[in-house]
């Protein structure tokens, strides 16, 4: 085991211990929570040491650190979760490796996500982000709609063609 594997499979184990103690604190089996590890500023080959180590979610908040690691590990049984705000001239891009799009925050980026899925023949989950701090009908500071603008997006996504709905991604 090298001296990074050693390093990455400690930190996880840190990490497992936390999110079984807080299930059962809250009375869940661990099995009804997914771990997604986000990878940003970290090398494609921590993505596969991970693999090796059990991890299948991993997450990416900027598509030029993303669509590349994603191109490296293609050969990896993982989800790509995309965790940043996304413009609508990055779609193309995030819907060719990413399976969740956790940062829907508007409808002209429910057009785009759908479009692009559609030509690419595939499914995409999205999860609406909110931003709990945005005044109504606003976008908060870090993206994400206004509470009062989740039901209109979320219909929105659930009526567009290559997209699934998947819940609500907030922002305090």
């Amino acid at each position: 085991m090298t001296d990074r594997t050693a390093e990455l499979a400690e930190n996880l184990a840190r990490v497992e211990a936390r999110i079984a103690a807080a299930c059962a604190a809250a009375g869940r089996a661990r099995e009804e929570v997914t771990l997604i590890v986000v990878t940003k500023t970290y090398p494609a080959s921590d993505v596969r040491i991970l693999h090796g180590l059990g991890v299948r979610h991993v997450a990416e908040n900027r598509d030029q650190d993303a669509a590349p690691k994603a191109a490296a590990c293609a050969d990896l049984d993982l989800t790509w979760h995309f965790v940043g705000q996304l413009q609508t001239n990055k779609v193309k891009s995030v819907t060719g490796y990413a399976d969740v799009v956790q940062s829907v925050d508007r409808s002209k980026l429910v057009s785009a996500l759908s479009a692009a899925a559609e030509k690419e023949g595939r499914e995409l989950g999205c999860l609406i982000q909110v931003a709990l701090d945005a005044e109504s009908g606003e976008r908060g500071d870090r993206g994400g709609v206004a509470p009062d603008g989740i039901e209109e997006l979320a219909a929105a996504v659930d009526a567009a063609p290559g997209l699934r709905l998947g819940g609500l991604m907030t922002v305090a």
